[in-house]
């Protein structure tokens, strides 16, 4: 087989299955080559993905160590993504009143989603965590995402209980302007006691919701090692968690006037 076609082969795997360790062996069989040949082609496969933006390939020394890609993104690209989320949020026709957007066609854009989520990759790929956890329903595409990138289990905290999920912890939680209390819960074996998780969900305004799944999390001694979220409402100042990282920033839906003040948030980089 030829060395460019031996790549782009090699390529198709690791990108076809991210974050996953793949021994250096495992190559050699498939190609019949030495790991000296293995090590030159995947060097030259990490050129090739630096230079499209389209991740890094991650060497891990010693026996039990690999090579793996990463589905990471510039910071020149991420801010692209992060400014063409402005420019679709920022529609009129979106406007629901009380402050609220219609968003339901970019969370389910799994092509559009898929850049958001390589930014959280980038941020969080070093972070050693074992689940990434998400509250249904529309923040399940990009939470879905990012454990798929991160190759880490998802956890879906669901509104009610469902019977199919058997035995659940429930918790009552503050959200929403008003304070209404509300329920959600999680399955007992979704879950392992003492673990790490990372949070992502679309949308933030005053933080009941994500301090409720920081809750939950805790009744299983698990630790929310991270916190991901597309949008975050600039009202109230004031939030109920003070740990996150967002991609844009609302800072203002004019029913009267029907605009919409929405900013990328490049101070994460």
């Amino acid at each position: 087989m030829k060395r460019s076609i031996r790549i782009a082969a090699m390529l198709q795997e690791l990108s076809g299955r991210p974050s996953v360790l793949f021994n250096l062996q495992h190559f050699c069989d498939i190609y019949e080559i030495s790991k000296a040949t293995v090590s030159e082609d995947i060097s030259l496969a990490a050129l090739a993905l630096s230079e499209s933006d389209q991740g890094e390939i991650v060497t891990i020394p010693g026996p039990a160590g690999g090579v793996k890609f990463v589905p990471t993104i510039s910071e020149e690209k991420a801010k692209e993504v992060q400014v063409r989320f402005c420019e679709r949020l920022n529609d009129s026709g979106r406007i629901l009143g009380g402050g609220f957007l219609y968003t339901s066609d970019i969370m389910y854009d799994v092509a559009f989603v898929r850049d958001l989520a390589r930014i959280f990759v980038t941020k969080f790929k070093s972070l050693e965590a074992n689940y990434v956890a998400t509250v249904e329903t529309k923040g399940i595409p990009l939470a879905s995402m990012v454990a798929y990138m991160l190759n880490l289990p998802l956890v879906i905290i669901r509104r009610e209980p469902k019977f199919s999920e058997g035995s659940t912890v429930s918790i009552n939680y503050f959200s929403g302007p008003d304070q209404r209390v509300q329920k959600m819960s999680i399955a007992k074996r979704a879950v392992t006691f003492g673990s790490k998780a990372i949070v992502i969900d679309d949308f933030m305004r005053g933080g009941g919701s994500i301090k409720g799944i920081w809750e939950i999390l805790e009744e299983f001694n698990i630790e929310a090692v991270a916190t991901g979220l597309a949008i975050v409402s600039s009202t109230p100042t004031k939030k109920k968690i003070d740990s996150y990282l967002h991609l844009v920033t609302l800072n203002d839906v004019d029913d009267s006037s029907k605009t919409i003040d929405v900013l990328p948030n490049f101070s994460i980089f």
